[in-house]
């Protein structure tokens, strides 16, 4: 079964894209583990298995992906879900663009 890019997407980055979210959040911004949750619309539990390294195992190392996360992860904080899903698509594409989610392989 062919899957398309944002169904690969869901399954593998989006859980690395939470996962550096919640803890920009948290490390950067000060917020509480359930704040971090709440402000990307995850259980505190998720937040928790993201800290833990137990979803979203990819680490991203590239500090511009990284200082672009930071951008994203400010934007949420002060404006919410109004802003949310356009900057994880953002994300999403500045990971396609640098070759760390690649979908030819999905099948």
């Amino acid at each position: 079964m062919i899957r398309t890019p944002c169904e690969y997407m869901h399954w593998q980055g989006l859980p690395i894209i939470r996962k550096e979210l919640v803890k920009i959040m948290i490390n950067d911004f000060g917020l509480s583990q359930k704040e971090a949750a709440e402000k990307i619309g995850i259980t505190p539990a998720a937040a928790s298995q993201y800290l833990n390294k137990k979803r979203g195992k990819i680490r991203i190392v590239n500090d511009k992906i990284l200082l672009e996360i930071n951008f994203s992860a400010e934007k949420i904080i002060k404006h919410g879900e109004q802003v949310l899903t356009y900057e994880i698509c953002r994300i999403c594409r500045i990971l396609r663009k640098h070759g760390m989610l690649s979908f030819t392989a999905i099948r």
